[in-house]
């Protein structure tokens, strides 16, 4: 019981919060809440994670309301639920845990920038303007001389509360940070009758609308379906990175991805059919149901029917609340969507290109859109896990009168070409060569093409010198069955090929069948495109 009132008293001003800032009426954010607790907070899945709206499709919703109309957010989010359900019901819960890391918090980073770039607008009383990210930073500069500044006290005394609260730790156990934020900034806005801008309030059944068969078109619209997929590709990622954070605050029973995935889906059907928010599992919210001691699902189950009855019973007290407190409350949580510790450890590590991935996901996002950011931190956590992975290295050993033994050793692939035609070209002419293979663990078509090219080339070189020395003895190809090993290089047959004066040996590892002839190795040298 103890553990539901804390969290319905931490996700009431967040819900109305992110419907604020979504640009949709206030009760549409109590109306997910309450299917989060009362739908999702029954079903199997993950039993202490909490769902309903969250900040992180804040930026998403908004979008898509100004483009095609608080009307539409329904069949969006219905949509969205369907995508999710077919997720869970194909078992690729799990899949969702192996995107890069650094894409998803480049996402998160990104979508708190542009919530905090409009939220600031909010903090004064000012509309925000329209342009996406870039326009609402441009826009800061004509910020100062337009505030109320009423309002941008109220907005920041709501944040200098939710930043300082924590700390009392006494406090912060019996009253959330953002109740005491949210409730004070009322509270003094209704005692000293304020004039800053309130929220409006319709009451719930006015805000719910249930989409029309006529909506449902919405769906074969292109840009339809591709805000359909972000919402379901988001909200879903956001959930089941939050499931595998709340795992690790409890020892009971761990989340099984595909059953929350399932369940996400249901809920977001059930939202989408009421005309509200699309909805995720919140880590807020969910870390503080495992720290108000929650063992089973009656918690957050409980917290979606104090919600209920919030709205039924006291709608009006919504009416007090002033928007710049909500915008301060966006505002921190905007903020703590930035991952500052993560980013100093990146540029303190060894692997700063995950930082580079971050950054750049955060400014697509900023600059273009939420779904477009992403493909391009995507893109690039794909470019350099290629890059990381194909790393060669050419060693070298030189026993002088038996040769040269030329070693090629880890993923030989076109990005590292270059690198390998160097080293291959900086090696020895004048003496034998032995090329081994058996070091490769992946060999692709370029650089097999590459090495078949400088080993026909040495060949013809050769030839073309043993024509001019009587008693030289011909060009050849050293090369073996097996693969992985190289056991004739420390014995005595070993070093009787190596030694060979005009030879080049290619050797991929095993037992040597002798000499082969220039068109025998180049036909064969295919071989060697891959030894894993």
């Amino acid at each position: 019981m103890a553990a539901s009132v804390v969290v319905f008293l931490v996700a009431l001003p967040l819900c109305v919060g992110v419907a604020v800032a979504s640009g949709v009426p206030a009760e549409l954010g109590l109306v997910t809440g309450i299917v989060g607790g009362l739908v999702v907070g029954v079903l199997p899945g993950s039993s202490l994670q909490v769902s309903g709206p969250a900040a992180g499709l804040t930026v998403l919703v908004y979008e898509a309301v100004r483009e095609y109309g608080v009307q539409a957010l329904g069949v969006l989010v219905v949509g969205a639920g369907v995508v999710q359900l077919g997720l869970g019901a194909l078992r690729l819960g799990r899949w969702f845990r192996a995107v890069s890391v650094a894409v998803v918090q480049g996402m998160l980073a990104g979508i708190g920038l542009v919530l905090v770039a409009g939220q600031v607008y909010a903090l004064g009383d000012v509309a925000a303007p329209g342009g996406g990210g870039i326009g609402k930073l441009v826009g800061l500069g004509a910020l100062p001389g337009a505030v109320d500044p009423v309002a941008l006290a109220v907005g920041g005394a709501t944040v200098v509360v939710l930043v300082v609260w924590p700390r009392w730790r006494w406090g912060v156990r019996f009253v959330p940070a953002p109740l005491v934020a949210v409730g004070g900034a009322a509270l003094v806005t209704w005692v000293f009758d304020l004039g800053v801008r309130r929220v409006e309030v319709r009451g719930l059944l006015e805000a719910v609308r249930v989409p029309s068969v006529d909506d449902l078109g919405l769906l074969a619209e292109v840009g339809v379906v591709g805000t359909v997929l972000a919402f379901a590709l988001i909200a879903s990622a956001e959930s089941l990175f939050s499931a595998a954070a709340v795992d690790q605050l409890h020892d009971g029973p761990r989340t099984d991805y595909d059953r929350e995935l399932v369940a996400q889906g249901v809920g977001n059907v059930v939202c989408g059919a009421l005309g509200a928010l699309p909805m995720t599992a919140v880590i807020v919210r969910s870390a503080a149901n495992v720290r108000a001691g929650a063992r089973t699902k009656a918690s957050r189950v409980l917290h979606g029917m104090w919600l209920l009855v919030f709205a039924a019973l006291l709608p009006g007290v919504l009416g007090v609340i002033p928007v710049a407190a909500l915008a301060g409350l966006l505002v921190h949580a905007g903020c703590k969507l930035v991952p500052v510790q993560e980013l100093g450890a990146l540029w303190r590590g060894r692997d700063r290109g995950e930082m580079v991935v971050l950054g750049a996901t955060a400014l697509a996002i900023v600059a273009w859109n939420l779904f477009e950011g992403v493909l391009v931190g995507l893109a690039l956590a794909v470019a350099k896990t290629a890059w990381d992975i194909s790393h060669v290295h050419v060693e070298t050993e030189d026993r002088g009168d038996a040769g040269v033994v030329v070693r090629v050793v880890g993923n030989a692939t076109f990005l590292r070409l270059p690198t390998l035609l160097d080293a291959l070209e900086g090696v020895p002419r004048e003496r034998g060569v032995r090329l081994e293979l058996s070091g490769l663990r992946h060999v692709d078509h370029a650089c097999a093409a590459a090495m078949e090219a400088w080993a026909a080339a040495w060949l013809v070189d050769q030839e073309g010198k043993g024509k001019g020395e009587e008693g030289d003895s011909g060009s050849g190809v050293e090369r073996g069955t097996g693969a992985g090993r190289c056991p004739g290089e420390g014995d005595e047959g070993g070093r009787s090929h190596v030694g060979r004066p005009q030879g080049v040996g290619i050797q991929e590892g095993g037992p040597e069948e002798g000499l082969l002839d220039e068109g025998a190795a180049q036909g064969r040298m295919a071989s060697s495109r891959s030894t894993s």
